[in-house]
């Protein structure tokens, strides 16, 4: 997508890896671009081969079809496409160039990390979206998005649980978002769940609040 003079708002990489004995993965990701600039998600449907991938697939094709995103309606018909499914948890964010800010709410388990490119006072170095305990299509808990400020440079991470918590320790200063996400996968992946690793990095301007 172009940002101002046609100039790319993000630019990301993604890594995957399917629990060993298993050739599909349960987990899915999305990155859809606008000229508001990027809903991205990150969706794990519950357990690992063809019935999770096909419960994640359901839940990233309602996001794909969206036109105008507010994330709790979003989430909301998700819930309503994945009740006969096995379920998903997921970690969804609306990156929005204009106001330069990131909204983004999480049902279960994806964990969600915003790395900054440079904390500043009363900005920490990393913020974590709040997960809300649930399973889209059989219990979905009152959501509450919250939204804070990312300036060129900052990173987003998703990452399902087939990934170490330990995996905030990567450096990302200096690294395109391709080979964090391998190196997250490489590093961190166990090996009881399918893993994925979504890294997403703002490139537009930083709007005054």
């Amino acid at each position: 997508m172009g940002g101002e003079q046609g100039k790319p708002v993000i630019e990301y990489g993604v890594a995957t890896l399917p629990l060993p004995g298993q050739v599909e993965t349960g987990d899915r990701y999305l990155v859809k671009e606008s000229p508001r600039g990027a809903l991205i998600a990150v969706v794990d449907g519950l357990g690992h081969g063809k019935e999770a991938g096909e419960a994640a697939e359901m839940a990233t094709s309602v996001l794909e079809g969206e036109s105008s995103i507010d994330l709790v309606s979003a989430v909301a018909r998700c819930h309503e496409q994945l009740k006969r499914s096995r379920g998903a948890v997921m970690t969804i964010a609306l990156l929005d160039a204009s106001a330069g800010t990131l909204s983004w709410v999480s049902v279960g388990n994806v964990e969600g990390v915003l790395v900054r490119a440079e904390a500043t006072e009363g900005k920490p170095k990393r913020e974590a979206v709040f997960p809300h305990a649930g399973v889209v299509g059989h219990h979905l808990p009152a959501l509450a998005p919250s939204q804070t400020r990312i300036c060129p440079g900052d990173t987003v991470i998703l990452c399902t649980d087939g990934v170490r918590p330990d995996f905030l320790d990567i450096e990302t200063r200096g690294k395109p978002p391709q080979r964090i996400a391998d190196d997250i996968l490489r590093a961190h992946a166990g090996n009881t769940d399918d893993a994925l690793v979504l890294v997403v990095r703002y490139l537009g301007g930083c709007h005054a609040a």
